[in-house]
Order: structure tokens, then C-alpha cells, then sequence
């Protein structure tokens, strides 16, 4: 039986709405929703964005066969409790990697999925021998990507001062020993593909390697970056794609010296306004295939140096971005870089496509 509403003294105009559950069909799941009658159709898709990860301008919300509009309330529209509503999303507006689905349950939806997530098969680790490891040192490359690794080979440890690349990508790492840190002059690591997850890297650790500028974390399953993140100031580039990320950390600001940061494709819903403290930033926020709706003042009048922003998939539009301090200098240093490329890439209109919708 569906529960029966209940009403509260904070509808519009003093009329008292009433809390009713509607079940959104989508990809083969009900999902219930409880929400005012009093709510617009627009509210309902906000509260289906992050139970979807479709975008709300993706939604298409059918119910007795008529689409509903955005504008209108749910009372207005006869949607009462225990409605049933279909939600049909767009190709394309999707935020992360894509729509919630039911459990993979055969052999083709898991083709479907990136290689980096797809299940890992239970195959044996490939050993260290005594010339790679020999290799790793006179070089200072240590090449582990795709070994079925679980945990971080003791020999990686015995390089030392001599390694300056780690490459752990496409493995079944969960998470680094806080002993990383004897890699001293270690400039670049690589753990794309893993299973790491909150909680599962020292960061504090990883602020002790003076020497690390590049750290990337694409494909894997963090929700969180901690506080911890502001203390990596020697970072240039940090990628961290493809996970579930729902917000950046204020202290992302202290890192004057970064110049990329990848986080396209999570579930960011905003930026904080200390981003502008990231100074140097030059390819900046890649902030594809997220729920953003706007960016912080600070991005265009703090960054400077940025020549370089995708917005493309998310819920920001080209009108407020031309509204944000700074934009014309932005726009301008875009188009001196980059004449070549943007040219393909400017609209009727004359403005700069960013990835934003015109309105």
C-alpha cells in the first residue's frame, strides 16, 4: 500500500500542501520519491538528479501520457499519491558516467563498462624479477601497470631516492602503505583503474614527497578528497575522473603552484569559491559530465593564467558565464592560445562555446 500523505502549514498562497510519494519508473527500478504537491515539476527532477545522474535538463517526465512541464505544480498536473511517473533521459546529460543501472547480470552489460571497471578476474599477481627491478632503479621508471597487483610490491620500496615514476594503473590496489614516503624524489604517480577508495591513501604522506607534481586517481571509487589535499603544494597536475565525487574541499585553494585539474565526470555540485586561491591554473576544471549549475566569482578574476575550461554536460549556461568578473580576459586568452582549435568551436553568434547551453 502506498503511504498516505500528510499535510504541513508551508504551502503557497496559505493553502497547506501535502507530502505524497510518487514512484519514478526508470531503467528498469521504481524509484519513490516523497515530496510536496505544492512542488513544481522542476523541483522533482532536482530530487531525481542525484538518485539518476541524469541532469535535470536531460529528464523527460512522462505521466497518462502527457510530458509535464517544468513551470507547473504536481497538484496542478492531478499528480497525487502513489502516482506512477516515467523518466526517459536524454543520450548525453548525464552526470559521472552515466545512469544508475541494476547490477550488471550478464556478460554484455559488462563489455558495456570502461575496461578500467570492469570486474577484475581472479588471476595471479605477476612477480617482480631481479632485471626489472634492476631496470627500475638505472631508470627511475617503475612500469607496474596492469600486473593484477593487490598490494605494492616490497621491491618498489628498495628503489628509494632513484625513483621518480610510479605507474600502479589497472590493478586491484585499494589503498598505498604510509611507507610510500621512502620514495623521496618520486615526481609522478599513476593509480588509474584501482579500487581505492576514501580513506585509502595517506595524503599526509604523500605532502612529504617535496619532489611529487602529478598525481592521478582516475577510475576509481572515491567520494571524498579530505581536508589533507591543501597540504600536496608541489602539485601541478591532479586528475581524480570518473569517481564519485559530490564537492571539491575548500583547501583545494592552497595549491597556488597547480595548473591542471581533471574531475570530470563525478557528481560535483559545486565549486568552491577558493579556487581561486589555484592561481596558477592554466587547463583547469575539467568539469564535464557533472551537476554543476554555476561557478564561483573567483574562477575567471583569481585564475589568471586559465586558458582552458569544459563545462560540457553539465547545467551551466552560456549566459552565466558571461556574467562571471572576468570572463572577457578569459575569453580573450582562449582565443590567442587557441585561435585554431576554437575556430571550430565558436558559435553564430560570435561567443565562445564553453560546453554551456545559449540559455
Amino acid at each position: 500500500m502506498e503511504k498516505e500523505g500528510k499535510s504541513d502549514g508551508d504551502g503557497d498562497g496559505g493553502d497547506r500542501s501535502t507530502i505524497i510519494k510518487v514512484n519514478v519508473k526508470f531503467a528498469g527500478r521504481s524509484i519513490p520519491v516523497e515530496i510536496s504537491d505544492e512542488s513544481t515539476v522542476k523541483h522533482l527532477k532536482s530530487l531525481l538528479q542525484p538518485l539518476t545522474n541524469v541532469l535535470p535538463r536531460g529528464q523527460k517526465l512522462i505521466f497518462k501520457g502527457k510530458v509535464l512541464v517544468d513551470e507547473m505544480t504536481l497538484k496542478s498536473l492531478e499528480v497525487g499519491n502513489g502516482a506512477k511517473i516515467m523518466l526517459m533521459a536524454s543520450q548525453g546529460l548525464h552526470q559521472g558516467d552515466g545512469p544508475l543501472r541494476k547490477e550488471a547480470s550478464n556478460l554484455s552489460t559488462v563489455r558495456r563498462m570502461p575496461e578500467a571497471m570492469r570486474p577484475k578476474r581472479d588471476v595471479p599477481e605477476v612477480p617482480v624479477v631481479k632485471s626489472q627491478l634492476e631496470r627500475w632503479k638505472a631508470t627511475g621508471v617503475i612500469a607496474l601497470s596492469g600486473c593484477n597487483l593487490k598490494t605494492l610490491p616490497d621491491e618498489v620500496l628498495t628503489c628509494g631516492s632513484s625513483a621518480r615514476v610510479l605507474d600502479l594503473s589497472h590493478n586491484s590496489l585499494q589503498h598505498l602503505p604510509s611507507s610510500i614516503n621512502s620514495l623521496s624524489s618520486l615526481q609522478k604517480l599513476i593509480l588509474n583503474g584501482n579500487e581505492i577508495m576514501d580513506n585509502s591513501l595517506s595524503w599526509e604522506e604523500l605532502a612529504s614527497l617535496k619532489s611529487l607534481m602529478f598525481i592521478s586517481l582516475n577510475q576509481n571509487h572515491i567520494a571524498t578528497l579530505p581536508c589533507e589535499i591543501g597540504t600536496l603544494t608541489s602539485l601541478r597536475q591532479l586528475h581524480i575522473a570518473h569517481n564519485y565525487l559530490t564537492d571539491l574541499p575548500s583547501e583545494i585553494g592552497q595549491l597556488t603552484g597547480l595548473e591542471v585539474l581533471k574531475v570530470n565526470n563525478n557528481r560535483i555540485h559545486s565549486i568552491p569559491e577558493s579556487i581561486g586561491g589555484c592561481a596558477s591554473l592554466i587547463e583547469a576544471l575539467y568539469l564535464r559530465n557533472n551537476g554543476l549549475k554555476s561557478l564561483p566569482s573567483s574562477i575567471f578574476k583569481q585564475c589568471c593564467e586559465l586558458s582552458i575550461l569544459d563545462l560540457h554536460g553539465t547545467e551551466i549556461t552560456m549566459d552565466v558565464i558571461c556574467q562571471i568578473e572576468g570572463w572577457e580576459n578569459f575569453d580573450e586568452r582562449r582565443r590567442s592560445k587557441h585561435q585554431k582549435q576554437l575556430d571550430f568551436r565558436v558559435s553564430s553568434s560570435g561567443k565562445f562555446d564553453e560546453g554551456a547551453d545559449k540559455s
